[in-house]
């Protein structure tokens, strides 16, 4: 049965995977069919090793396949005794210890590419339900959301810095003003000189988004949809469907809450408290009529796993009670 699984990567992908050439589709399906074994998790492990050390290819002579090979077991010969110190793991940090191994040869977060100019690229996966920080090679620092995927060079440009990104993603750029920062997407790309902000572009949704928290970005449309200067605080949303792009004036830090789970407030009221709980939390929150809005709230409430603890820590802050029947919160003055 696993010699079938094997058996299901055509020899096609495999090769656009050793070059750098496959489709998001393609790598999604090559991550799949490593994860079905430690077989074939290994048997990539050799092809992609083979092909670094001795360019590994039909056009390849036998003479440099055999060097690369001997010089390949050997690597396999010295991870196989650091395997055998680690058997009693579970299944799934086996995986990890593989795939880690093949991330190692490769230079680390995810594996080498190459672009018609032989620029090596590095790929950053962020795994299902966890949030990944990355550090570039300009020390600009990213957090990818929720399976966000961030292709970088290992070395940018003497002129530009560019990445690509698929899903969400949180930057705090360093500054350049000699080397712009673009993350171009499917749908649209950010330019910047250095500032913070937040980018979404999934294959999956209708709208792509970019809010900028500090300093100004431009974006624009990929088919030429649009181009748009931000200020703090402005969202840009691209409609994929209509090409439509437009701005819209938020709360910005509210977008990025995700990257560090801490809910900014400044003098903000009862009414607006409860309407940001109401956007993070999934519940609806109704108010005495004898509330009053003129207690204030400033700083940060940690997100945390249920509705309840924060409202704990806000009654610390504002004169409150409280009372949850199933997903509605009802609050009173106290």
């Amino acid at each position: 049965m696993k010699e079938k699984k094997m058996s299901n990567l055509s020899e096609d992908i495999i090769n656009r995977y050793l070059t750098g050439q496959c489709s998001e589709e393609e790598l999604i399906e090559v991550n799949a069919w490593m994860k079905e074994s430690e077989e074939n998790a290994l048997r990539l492990f050799r092809m992609e090793e083979i092909y670094h050390l001795g360019k590994f290819g039909r056009y390849t002579d036998g003479q440099r396949i055999l060097r690369a090979e001997k010089q390949l077991y050997k690597k396999l010969d010295e991870e196989q005794g650091k395997r055998n110190k680690i058997l009693r793991i579970h299944r799934w940090m086996k995986y990890a210890a593989v795939i880690a191994i093949i991330f190692a040869i490769s230079g680390g977060i995810g594996y080498w590419s190459h672009n018609g100019s032989d620029q090596q690229m590095m790929v950053a996966v962020a795994g299902e339900g966890i949030v990944k920080e990355v550090i570039l090679p300009d020390g600009t620092k990213v957090w990818l959301n929720n399976s966000a995927t961030l292709k970088y060079p290992r070395e940018f440009s003497e002129n530009e810095r560019n990445v690509h990104l698929e899903g969400e993603a949180y930057f705090e750029v360093t500054k350049n003003r000699h080397k712009p920062f673009t993350v171009q997407s499917d749908a649209m790309c950010v330019r910047v000189l250095g500032t913070t902000f937040n980018f979404k572009c999934d294959k999956r949704c209708r709208i792509a988004e970019a809010t900028l928290i500090e300093g100004e970005i431009e974006v624009k449309g990929n088919k030429e949809e649009g181009q748009i200067i931000l200020t703090p605080g402005q969202r840009a949303e691209l409609n994929k469907s209509n090409g439509r792009l437009t701005v819209k004036q938020v709360d910005a830090k509210l977008d990025a809450v995700w990257h560090n789970n801490l809910i900014p407030f400044q003098k903000a009221d009862i009414f607006a408290i409860t309407r940001t709980l109401e956007r993070f939390y999934d519940v609806k929150i109704i108010l005495s009529p004898d509330i009053q809005p003129d207690k204030t709230y400033s700083g940060v409430l940690k997100r945390k796993s249920n509705i309840e603890s924060v409202l704990k820590s806000l009654q610390n802050s504002i004169p409150i009670n409280y009372k949850i029947v199933g997903n509605n919160i009802f609050i009173s003055p106290k």
